[in-house]
């Protein structure tokens, strides 16, 4: 075999596992409870999100941001990416100023809280729902009346042992928003299921993230609510 073949395989393989690599540095990043460790992922976030008046704001943890069919999914709504890695609570509150520097959104859809209980490291339902009153109260200082939407954490294969508390955190965090008529609780989590249990169709390899099938059942999920409240406004 030539050596330009070799090279070429080579190239191949690195394009490959460039993904894979990101996943897994991401991963690793979640682990961590120190914000700064997104820095320049938010950096380089803000510099390729553009945004218009009228646009909805997607944010929160790698669901989001590796949603790359969003702006497609969403039309005629027109929308921002400004997901980042694995983010949890903590890390979305303190980058919130940043992530909502927006000009008059139509609405603000929040996906966060999945990595902040997985086997092993799981914080308390009511911690949790705690750091959502502190996030939606941080977005309020420059969004006081915009809608915000809160996308229920998933049920995952990953993370399936500790669903009962991602059920509970869900829970009390709907229990919250109801007292809000700006506030709004998605829950895709029946769709990704079947016969009770993650739907593995729904997920990619890793057992945690959406594939291409999760991501156009949570289209269908979602899209509709945006489009039917939205046009109320």
């Amino acid at each position: 075999m030539s050596k330009y073949l070799w090279s070429a395989i080579a190239i191949i393989a690195l394009l490959a596992s460039w993904p894979a690599y990101k996943l897994y540095s991401e991963l690793g990043k979640s682990k961590s409870e120190d914000p700064l460790v997104w820095e320049e992922d938010i950096k380089a976030l803000l510099k390729n999100a553009p945004s218009k008046p009228g646009d909805v704001l997607f944010m929160g943890s790698s669901s989001i941001r590796f949603w790359d069919t969003l702006a497609r999914d969403m039309a005629p709504l027109g929308a921002i990416n400004r997901g980042f890695g694995g983010a949890k609570f903590g890390d979305a509150i303190y980058y919130a100023d940043k992530l909502v520097d927006v000009v008059d959104p139509a609405a603000i859809v929040i996906f966060v809280g999945t990595n902040d209980i997985h086997p092993g490291a799981t914080k308390p339902p009511e911690v949790l729902l705690n750091s959502f009153r502190e996030l939606i109260a941080k977005i309020r200082r420059t969004h006081a009346l915009t809608p915000i939407y809160y996308i229920a954490i998933t049920p995952s294969l990953m993370r399936w042992e500790v669903w009962p508390i991602a059920e509970k955190t869900n829970q009390l965090i709907e229990q919250f928003t109801v007292q809000d008529e700006t506030l709004h609780f998605i829950d895709t989590g029946p769709a990704l299921l079947r016969d009770g249990k993650p739907n593995k169709d729904f997920y990619v390899i890793d057992g945690l993230h959406l594939s291409d099938s999760g991501y156009r059942t949570w289209t269908d999920v979602i899209k509709p609510r945006l489009l039917a409240d939205l046009a109320k406004n």
